[in-house]
């Protein structure tokens, strides 16, 4: 019954990740375009994202169908087995304990169905690991920021406030819409109508507002925009245009539950430090990144919360306390190699990790490194970045749009096609593949290894080339003597 959205990957493979063999031939049906096979396109991918976590990431925002999430109510039999656990781990009775000031558009059955579309909250691990025990403590970790984000801190002492004399960190979900902002306000519409990638790839709709709304307050709309995509079938345009709904559904606390399982790469998913699936790099030890609630302040808000200069900031205290609050009442242990603060850490946004062969990265960009040997010098490829793209690698297909060029991301990338079958070669137009050699042709496409004959003596191309006359173009031109 699951929709699983699971990346190709092809564990073992020898092939670097740097680079793939691709050989790219004019296309037939653009003078000024190429084409390239789909299987070198799938295989390229595949080298790419060899590394098993690749597989841990897909299977993490792997999601149910709306409509099985859709019928989830508290003790119902036919629920998901997450959400069974979720009941059993952290019941209604917990629930109404740490949100009696919450909104009401925030209720246990919506929190359940939030749960309920991601299968890997609270999912079950087969390796040893204590499956209770993480989802409970993936809980308490969402309400400690949830206070924060969203929380009513109020003092507990103040009583015409607060007379039911409630911790702050009892105090999650107050709010459901970012305060000062209302529906019907075009907020957050900045970049909205510009003629760029994230535009084309997340339109802005009219009139719509992308300010902050649920649990995590989304903001922005290339981040509803993702959010949709995950929540309805690759659709983008259902939030963009009705960004109300992640107010007024069960998405206002989905959308909570789609942060914490997605990795933000070099960042990794909070899933994944609280259930040590992921193992930070030397780089990220170096600065002091861990296990521990340290790192998920460091995942939502480092470059403002993290850091010696925010030891004593108002937001990373108030998460602190309500984390420490919260795994005091729910008797979470708290292991010797877990820190709580994120003062002695270098925040991600300042921590170079580019380079690094032990960190992974989620989103494509073109691969501008010169290929002498391809046409015009291009890669004809997509690398993996630590920045957002109009391309990411946890979207099936997404890598052949990047090829592509889909969204129009890369500038002055050559048109090109992925096609089933490449066409046949034109002996005409790549007269070189004659083993005796042809005369040269200066309107001619020559690729890696053809040989053409001029006054007699036969060149050999060292890489794809075009008007360059073998005779003349020198011992570090694209010919040489055959």
């Amino acid at each position: 019954m699951l929709k699983l959205k699971l990346l190709s990957t092809l564990i073992g493979c020898s092939i670097a990740a740097s680079s793939f063999a691709m050989t790219p031939q004019p296309d037939p049906l653009n003078p000024t375009g190429y084409v390239i096979s789909a299987a070198e396109v799938k295989a390229a991918e595949e080298a790419k994202t060899a590394d098993p976590m690749y597989k841990v990431w897909a299977k993490a925002l792997a999601t149910r169908p709306n409509s099985i999430v859709e019928a989830i109510e508290p003790g119902l039999a036919s629920n998901p087995d997450n959400v069974k656990r979720v009941e059993r781990v952290f019941s209604q009775s917990d629930w109404d304990f740490l949100t009696h000031m919450a909104a009401p558009e925030y209720t246990y059955t919506r929190f359940l169905r939030a749960i309920g579309k991601f299968p890997a909250f609270c999912g079950e691990y087969t390796d040893g690991r204590n499956s209770d025990a993480i989802c409970k403590k993936s809980i308490i970790t969402a309400f400690a920021h949830f206070a924060q984000e969203t929380g009513g801190h109020i003092s507990k002492d103040n009583y015409w406030d607060n007379p039911l004399g409630l911790e702050e960190w009892q105090q999650a979900l107050v709010h459901v819409r970012e305060m000062g902002w209302s529906e019907g306000q075009p907020g957050y519409t900045t970049g909205c109508g510009q003629n760029d990638w994230q535009n084309k790839r997340w339109p802005c709709s009219p009139g719509q507002g992308y300010f902050g709304r649920g649990a995590k307050q989304l903001s922005y709309h290339f981040n509803y925009g993702p959010f949709s995509e995950v929540m309805y079938d690759g659709d983008a345009t259902v939030l963009l245009n009705n960004p109300a709904l992640v107010a007024d559904t069960w998405l206002n606390l989905a959308s909570a539950i789609w942060f914490f399982l997605t990795p933000q790469a070099p960042k990794p998913a909070m899933l994944h430090v609280i259930d040590r699936t992921w193992t930070p790099s030397q780089r990220e030890i170096d600065a002091g990144i861990g296990y521990g609630f340290g790192t998920t302040i460091n995942i939502i808000n480092g470059g403002i919360e993290c850091g010696e200069q925010n030891r004593y900031k108002g937001q990373p205290v108030n998460r602190i306390r309500y984390w420490e609050g919260l795994s005091a009442h729910y008797n979470i242990p708290i292991e010797a190699d877990e820190t709580n603060t994120c003062w002695q850490q270098t925040p991600y946004g300042g921590l170079n990790l580019n380079g690094a062969t032990d960190v992974l990265y989620t989103n494509w960009e073109a691969n501008w490194k010169y290929y002498p040997e391809r046409p015009e010098g291009v890669s004809f490829e997509c690398e993996l970045v630590g920045y957002q793209t109009a391309y990411s690698a946890l979207v099936p297909g997404d890598y052949k749009k990047c090829v592509t060029n889909f969204y129009e991301s890369h500038a002055n990338w050559p048109q090109v096609r992925v096609v089933g079958i490449m066409p046949p070669t034109d002996p005409g137009t790549n007269p070189g593949t004659d083993p005796i050699g042809n005369n040269w042709d200066s309107n001619a496409v020559y690729n890696t290894g053809d040989r053409v004959v001029v006054n007699g003596v036969t060149y050999e191309a060292k890489w794809w080339t075009q008007g360059d006359n073998p005779e003349t173009s020198g011992t570090s031109g694209p010919w040489k003597k055959s």
